[in-house]
């Protein structure tokens, strides 16, 4: 299991970047537009091969069709909605977790226009239109992994899950070979603790 990416929404891109920034001591850039999905992000790298996206509704595109992904329409404040595995053979991977009793959707495509007009394409499964404490997978194919251009100086400490009835959780992350803590909470929420300038930080989420 690699984690690809965590998810951090927000109502605002840019109070969300200036925020993350002032507590994290780095600050995202990069990212884009999603086109007809409503969004923008601004990314961190945690890593060579894993970064946070900073996501939030972008103001300059028409009201997507669909509801926003992510679940990025309901968000108040900052906070982690989500998270994505890196896979080789996304439909090998889908397949594997069906066979294991869990289903994360179809493979679908995603797209992000750069600040410069470049048009990145990945595939992903279905459930990240979701998000949620359950990961979805993601297949850069030939497309470069954003953690490389993302702004270092941040590392991933670690990622568990929180949840009211944990069992509910570990069967589907079992079935995607992801092995993380679960632990029994009042509220459902993934916790992030990241490291880098300011020290480390045991739950971004804490921030929004």
């Amino acid at each position: 299991m690699r984690i690809d990416h965590v998810l951090y929404a927000a109502p605002s891109l840019e109070a969300a970047v200036d925020d993350l920034a002032d507590r994290l001591g780095v600050r995202a850039a990069g990212g884009g537009q999603h086109p007809g999905a409503g969004t923008h992000n601004r990314l961190l790298g945690l890593g060579p091969h894993t970064y946070l996206e900073v996501i939030a509704p972008d103001p300059t595109q028409p009201e997507p069709a669909s509801p926003r992904p992510y679940g990025v329409d309901g968000v108040t404040s900052g906070r982690v909605v989500g998270w994505a595995l890196t896979v080789d053979d996304i439909d090998a991977a889908v397949a594997r977790a069906r066979s294991r009793g869990f289903d994360p959707g179809d493979v679908i495509e995603g797209q992000r226009r750069t600040p410069d007009g470049e048009l990145l394409r990945w595939r992903l499964t279905a459930n990240a239109r979701t998000a949620g404490v359950v990961p979805f997978l993601i297949d850069w194919g030939a497309t470069p992994h954003p953690a490389r251009s993302a702004p270092a100086g941040l590392t991933l400490v670690s990622l568990h899950v929180e949840h009211p009835d944990p069992a509910a959780v570990e069967g589907p992350l079992r079935a995607l070979g992801v092995d993380i803590e679960v632990r029994e909470a009042a509220a459902e929420e993934l916790v992030v603790a990241v490291d880098g300038p300011l020290g480390v930080v045991k739950n971004i989420a804490a921030f929004g």
